[in-house]
């Protein structure tokens, strides 16, 4: 593997752990990544190296949130054990955190939609809405989308607070949207944010509950695509998906937490607007692509 692929799989997990929890579609922009630097790889390879990389990426959350999301603690003292909140399993010292259990049956409850809509519809939306327009409409769209939701909220405080203060029937809700991202170009974390937002959540909840929801998505994809490919990778392809993974995981951390930083101080209208110039960007290089082509 030549020094000059290893760079590309290096600048793929970089825009992967940078994009993947920003509301601005990592896959529209792994798919501009992909036409201007070229892996040289087999398409079906491309396939599952652009899904799979994911994982290094919800490592990342599973890194940052293991506290809230690890269900299990060790009682250390006869008044931990006495805790409200925790359960012991059968006299062995573990101890399972109730409100931790609740909240991954919100996630699962939230995944639902994905589970019953998204997996018979993969295929086809693979098939016929992978387009560089169509991820450029996606992008101006809920750019706009943002920016009006950010207006519509101004001043009003949100309803929920907190991840803990969700509903079974919102994170349901919540669910429905992140179906809207089997479409290119609209961002799952875009799409559950926006969704979130606009059912009354704060940008904080919003988006760590979109953290959380990827856990299962993600995983999900990850493992049918790899069924669908089999199992049978290169020494090549291996280290192609290691190395992006790594990167991706990196680059996650530290993208996790500049945007929970971020706002906390300040809205989401810059990830919108950010969003419109890109997908204008986008319709020009493609468009301007296509007239040479044809007139080439």
């Amino acid at each position: 593997m030549s020094i000059v692929e290893v760079l590309k799989v290096l600048v793929f997990g970089i825009v992967e752990g940078f994009t993947e929890w920003l509301p601005i579609s990592s896959t529209g922009h792994m798919i501009l990544l992909d036409d201007l630097i070229h892996l040289n790889v087999t398409e079906e390879f491309r396939e599952v190296f652009m899904v799979v990389i994911q994982l290094g990426a919800i490592l990342a959350v599973v890194l940052l949130y293991f506290k809230k999301l690890n269900p299990f603690m060790m009682a250390r003292s006869a008044r931990e054990r006495d805790m409200p909140n925790v359960w012991e399993i059968g006299g062995t010292g573990i101890m399972v955190k109730k409100h931790t259990m609740v909240l991954w049956m919100k996630v699962v409850v939230a995944c639902l939609p994905a589970a019953v809509i998204g997996i018979p519809l993969d295929d086809w939306m693979e098939a016929h809405l992978r387009s560089s327009f169509i991820v450029a409409a996606m992008l101006i769209l809920y750019g706009i989308l943002f920016i009006a939701v950010e207006n519509r909220n101004y001043g009003q405080r949100p309803r929920v607070e907190r991840t803990g203060q969700m509903s079974l029937r919102l994170v349901f809700c919540i669910g429905m949207f992140q179906v809207l991202s089997l479409v290119p170009g609209t961002s799952r974390s875009g799409a559950t944010i926006l969704g979130a937002m606009i059912l009354g959540c704060s940008r904080s909840a919003a988006a760590e509950f979109s953290f959380f929801l990827g856990i299962p998505v993600m995983f999900g994809a990850s493992f049918l695509k790899l069924i669908k490919f089999g199992f049978h990778f290169t020494g090549a392809e291996i280290f192609t998906l290691l190395f992006g993974m790594v990167v991706a995981f990196l680059v996650s951390v530290y993208s996790i937490k500049f945007l929970m930083s971020y706002i906390r101080r300040n809205d989401f209208k810059l990830f919108g607007y950010y969003r419109i110039i890109l997908g204008i960007i986008v319709i020009l290089y493609f468009g301007i692509k296509a007239l040479i082509t044809f007139f080439g």
